[in-house]
């Protein structure tokens, strides 16, 4: 399944937990995995901490300090910062279904991860299992 996200600034995650329950619940896997693919070079995706929003602006803030902006980097659109962001979150994650449910901890959720916007992004979701 393929969900379109809009992203409003530069660097910026998304919950997207329950885009993928969603597409996991109408897909009607009900024991396997999911996984979760974004198909962009300065856009990631991670699973962490959903309830504290102060988590997501440390993750972000940590990201600068490790991969700034720099005009030491070559290449010419000038997003290398995000390239390297990108590819330190990755550009999928796979998660257990159990019960028709993404087995997640208490505290997790699954974050589309921006970091060169605001763009129109896109993020598949395939599971792999057994059906009702």
């Amino acid at each position: 399944m393929e969900f379109k996200i809009s992203t409003e600034r530069e660097a910026q995650f998304i919950n997207i937990t329950g885009l993928v329950q969603r597409a996991v619940s109408e897909s009607g896997i009900q024991d396997g995995i999911a996984v979760v693919f974004v198909p962009h070079t300065t856009a990631g995706v991670t699973i962490n901490e959903n309830a504290d929003p102060d988590v997501v602006h440390d993750m972000l803030l940590g990201l600068d300090r490790v991969f700034p902006k720099s005009p030491a980097y070559r290449h010419a659109e000038g997003n290398s910062h995000a390239h390297l962001k990108a590819s330190a979150m990755g550009s999928s994650v796979t998660v257990i279904v159990e019960a028709g449910q993404l087995k997640l901890g208490t505290w997790q959720g699954i974050y589309f991860c921006e970091f060169d916007g605001p763009r129109q992004r896109r993020v598949y979701v395939h599971g792999l299992g057994s059906g009702c």
